[in-house]
């Protein structure tokens, strides 16, 4: 099997699907030399494509052929010095345009990791997945389909029934040794450097570049000036840091970059309101259950 050494380990970020648009990616870049101090190696969505996607089979597969597991097995890099191999692509736990079926969000989740598993039994394996407000997501995962595919699920399904929680209990029930850990895409641009330190597995002190250029990009110029002296002063202090930072972003962040229009016919703001409501509830349920960590601005070291 490759000869890897039994420490290696598996880390793969897998969307959701309109969250991170290759900013994670491009993070993992400007930061490679600190990476690979660490013994971390990063690969992009080609990876995914060429070793991962062909054997992951329809929705009935279950159990892989040892043909199969060979094949994924080469996507792991041989080199004694790497020890985290970093997997980016939103299509590992669903593919585009089938993440909704079965009145389930990303219902091939479960069954994708469980077959991870069997192909990599002695490396731990970790998910990485930032969780969305189900009220702007499903809009959006429904006008990105085919108009036929569309009105049908529209037809079938009741999408207020819709949460993370069925695709996060699939996982843990078909991949119990999978570690889980979740974020709201809402909290991104507080806890950015907490995301990117726990995918690349990095301690926790190490200085990141562009840590805090997503917040920067979404205030005013007023926030912005005011961000970069919290910045100045605060550089030593990363709790104090957090609270200045968490204050400026609710007062001046550029509310026309953080708002998207709904766009499904029917879909309203009292729609995602109680959504919103739901989602909260979801949230702190997924913090409490066994083998899920939920990154927040609480824990966040900034």
């Amino acid at each position: 099997m490759q000869g890897q050494e039994p420490d290696m380990q598996f880390a793969i970020h897998a969307g959701a699907a309109f969250t991170d648009q290759g900013r994670l990616q491009r993070s993992l870049q400007a930061n490679g030399a600190l990476l690979s101090e660490c013994g971390a190696r990063f690969f992009g969505p080609r990876r995914y494509r060429q070793y991962f996607k062909p054997n992951f089979g329809g929705p009935d597969i279950r159990t892989l052929s040892p043909d199969a597991i060979k094949k994924m097995r080469l996507a792991l890099p041989v080199d004694a010095a790497t020890k985290r191999a970093i997997f980016l692509n939103d299509n590992f736990v669903g593919d585009q345009g089938n993440l909704l079926r079965d009145g389930q969000l990303y219902p091939d989740a479960g069954r994708r990791m469980a077959l991870l598993q069997q192909a990599f039994p002695e490396e731990p394996i970790n998910l990485y997945f930032a969780l969305r407000n189900p009220g702007s997501f499903i809009p959006k995962l429904l006008m990105a389909l085919p108009d036929p595919d569309r009105e049908e699920i529209l037809r079938t399904t009741d999408l207020s029934c819709l949460s993370w929680i069925g695709m996060i209990e699939d996982i843990r029930d078909l991949a119990p040794d999978v570690k889980i850990t979740l974020w709201c895409n809402e909290d991104t641009p507080l806890i950015w450097g907490n995301v990117v330190r726990q995918v690349s597995g990095i301690p926790e002190t190490a200085a990141l570049t562009g840590e805090y250029d997503l917040i920067l990009s979404l205030l005013t110029a007023e926030g912005q000036v005011l961000a970069q002296a919290a910045l100045d002063t605060e550089a030593n202090d990363p709790e104090a840091l957090q609270v200045q930072l968490f204050h400026i972003f609710e007062e001046h962040a550029e509310s026309d970059r953080l708002e998207e229009e709904l766009e499904l016919p029917g879909w309203n703001a009292e729609i995602v309101d109680a959504f919103s409501e739901l989602y909260e509830q979801d949230v702190a349920r997924l913090a409490n259950m066994s083998g899920v960590q939920v990154l927040s601005p609480r824990n966040a070291p900034l």
